[in-house]
């Protein structure tokens, strides 16, 4: 059913004048500011007599097709779980990631490294001379790290699946690009806190961001849709396949912004082990709460990846083979128990309507994984990291930090992060409220067919047609 013709018209035209003119103003800000880096101008990396061999791309792009591949794939395959909205959750995961690429790569430009009057791209961060205020030396942007923002969108896009439109999804992504940007900056320049894997910049930031937007956006009457809200046989199976893309290069993910040689291989290693770890608590948990001892497929999906997100801050540390496999199988338990207990106390006590359970996979875990990242390096020790502890803790290498004060900066980084994510979705969910912004009504929540053209959509009459749109509450 297509709505109103009212509606309608929006539909048709909100859609793609937003997108013309965040795609003109990206190209016309590329266009002044955004150059090469020495590793990508020809004139530049010839000048400096390299060996093609000795180019950043060789080292670091096997890393980002990985990285790539999960942003698209993992996470757009992972959300089609609902029975009624496989399209739109691959093809607003698709428009979204492709919208915070552009944007992630202007925003984290001007704020990590705005140098000569331009931002320098590559398909990884190369160090420049330190700033006055920063503790570490300044980077500019990267295709890794674009995709790193727009994973934070895409946690933050599963909280409120299925209930806002695709420009709404747009203008989210427009404001939490700048405040993703300002977070890792405050976080890793300012602070000099570690965070390779992103628990806290990515996971932590992306979920409560989500939540809280979700809350701001709460819809009493969501119950209208509640018989979509669900999977069936072939929605789940299809959902296995982002779970089994993401599980598979999640060491990829965490180790792909390390430091070549011991850090990276480190890193990789640590995650390898604690996603094992995570699938089998996971699977032990849903069959243990589960209904005659059966397994949940929800669970399998999300809270066997949870070992990935618990060590995105401790994984170049020397957290310990032992370390991994510990915090895998707690992350698992955790997340396993959330699904089955927390995710409907957040929505009957506290309102928050969390489609995708992004608290159990990407919150809690997150939160572990920072609390997990302070207590490794509260633990540092010349000793233990050798020569290498100037390539994991500069700073302590220098003697310019303690451990302790370490530790004391990774927590104080967590306390920054819940505080930009919960105001950033406050302030996102009174932009989406706007009353001339498209979104469904209650109704017609987790609907493919209001936003696309479904094959066949006639043939099951078992779906039943939309129904007639009513007064109802908006997000």
């Amino acid at each position: 059913m297509a709505g109103s013709p009212r509606r309608t018209a929006g539909r048709r035209l909100q859609l793609p004048l937003l997108c013309l003119l965040l795609q003109g103003a990206t190209a016309i800000l590329f266009a002044v500011f955004v150059r090469y880096n020495h590793e990508t101008d020809a004139a530049l990396w010839h000048w400096r007599n390299h060996s093609n061999a000795d180019n950043e791309f060789y080292f670091r792009y096997p890393s980002f097709q990985d990285v790539h591949t999960m942003i698209f794939v993992g996470f757009g395959f992972l959300m089609v779980f609902l029975q009624r909205y496989g399209f739109s959750s691959v093809g607003f995961t698709f428009l979204l990631a492709a919208f915070a690429l552009q944007w992630s790569t202007l925003v984290q430009g001007f704020f990590h490294s705005f140098h000569g009057g331009h931002i320098h791209v590559g398909v990884e961060r190369a160090a420049l001379a330190s700033s006055p205020l920063s503790p570490s030396p300044s980077q500019p942007p990267s295709m890794i790290n674009a995709d790193f923002c727009a994973g934070a969108v895409l946690i933050s896009f599963g909280a409120i699946l299925g209930k806002t439109g695709p420009a709404q999804l747009l203008l989210m992504a427009l404001l939490e690009v700048v405040l993703f940007g300002l977070n890792e900056f405050v976080l890793l320049s300012l602070l000099g806190v570690k965070d390779a894997g992103g628990s806290m910049t990515i996971h932590t930031f992306g979920a409560y961001f989500g939540l809280v937007l979700s809350r701001v956006l709460y819809r009493p009457q969501l119950e209208k849709s509640k018989h979509r809200q669900g999977s069936i046989y072939h929605s789940d199976l299809f959902a296995m396949i982002g779970t089994i893309f993401l599980w598979i290069f999640w060491p990829s993910f965490n180790s792909a912004p390390t430091t070549l040689g011991d850090g990276q291989h480190r890193t990789a290693l640590n995650t390898y082990y604690s996603l094992t770890a995570s699938t089998l608590s996971t699977f032990a948990l849903s069959a243990l709460v589960g209904r005659d001892g059966r397994l949940d497929m929800v669970h399998v999906q999300n809270a066997a990846l949870a070992g990935g997100v618990v060590v995105g801050t401790s994984a170049e540390m020397m957290l310990t083979p032992f370390g991994a496999l510990v915090a895998g199988f707690l992350a698992g338990t955790v997340s396993t128990l959330g699904y089955k207990f927390f995710t409907p106390i957040l929505e009957s006590k506290l309102k928050i309507q969390d489609t995708c359970g992004v608290h159990n996979l990407h919150g809690m875990p997150g939160v572990l994984g920072a609390l997990l990242g302070v207590l490794v390096a509260g633990l540092a020790t010349h000793e233990a990291y050798g020569d290498g502890l100037e390539s994991v803790f500069p700073l302590l290498a220098k003697g310019q930090r303690s451990a302790t004060s370490q530790a004391m900066h990774q927590l104080f980084g967590l306390f920054v992060t819940l505080i930009f994510a919960s105001v950033g979705g406050s302030l996102g969910g009174l932009l989406l409220r706007l009353p001339f912004l498209d979104s469904p009504p209650d109704s017609q929540c987790y609907e493919d067919q209001i936003y696309w053209e479904v094959p066949g959509e006639h043939e099951d009459l078992a779906q039943g047609p939309l129904r007639a749109e009513e007064p109802e509450t908006r997000a």
